[in-house]
Order: C-alpha cells, then sequence, then structure tokens
C-alpha cells in the first residue's frame, strides 16, 4: 500500500512524463504515441517505476527500448519542469504496460468460444407441483 505521499509524487510524475511524451520529445521517439498508464514509487521516492502503452507503433519492445536508452534525457527534462517541486529526481525505471494487450486478447477468446444455449425449462413442472 502506498503512502499518501508516494501516491503524490506518482501523479505528479505520471501527469508531467505524460505532457513530456506529448509534446517535448518528439525529436526523440517521432510520431509514436506514448501513454504513461501508472507510476509506482519506492517507499524513499528514490525509483519510480513507469508503466508505459504505445499505440500506433507495431513493435512495442522497440518504441520501449528507445526510451531506455534515453532515460537521462527524459530525466533531465522531467527534472527541469520539476525542479521547484522537487528536491531530487527519481531514477527512472521504464516498463512495458501489456494489460491493454492483455484485456484484448481475452476479449478476442471470449468471443471465438462456443457456448451452447441454455436448455430451456419445462413450464409443466411448475404446474404440477
Amino acid at each position: 500500500m502506498e503512502s499518501t505521499r508516494q501516491q503524490k509524487f506518482s501523479r505528479m510524475i505520471q501527469k508531467e512524463l505524460a505532457e513530456l511524451f506529448l509534446k517535448d520529445t518528439k525529436s526523440l521517439f517521432g510520431n509514436t504515441y506514448v501513454s504513461v498508464n501508472t507510476v509506482r514509487m519506492s517507499p524513499d521516492l528514490s525509483v519510480a517505476k513507469i508503466y508505459l502503452s504505445f499505440l500506433d507503433t507495431s513493435d512495442k519492445k522497440a518504441e520501449l527500448q528507445k526510451i531506455k536508452v534515453n532515460t537521462k534525457v527524459v530525466r533531465k527534462l522531467l527534472g527541469d519542469k520539476l525542479r521547484k517541486q522537487i528536491r531530487i529526481i527519481p531514477e527512472l525505471i521504464f516498463l512495458l504496460d501489456d494489460g491493454v494487450d492483455y484485456a484484448i486478447h481475452i476479449n478476442n477468446l471470449i468471443s471465438k468460444l462456443d457456448i451452447p444455449p441454455a436448455p430451456a425449462e419445462d413450464s409443466d413442472k411448475d404446474d404440477d407441483e
């Protein structure tokens, strides 16, 4: 269970990173749409695990690798934005959030199921009793 302080930091970093990926990093990542789904802070606020999802791309692992290679640049840009609010910018660990893909996969599996209709109950049994 995260403390209130961890939750506040998580929301602040999530908001700023989402804005950063939307506006400031077009030169690094092109037109890839990056969504910051979740940010989890360590108890001492020194590490932030950031779960990302990507739209409009076929190779999500390659896009995540681009972000991992440019982590220092992203951290610097984040530090510039949060300089007055946070004393120390946490270490950023980027992870792929596959929750959306998993939900789509489960939905496809369920839609492919062949479930026979339930047998009709006899209304005559109710009348006899």
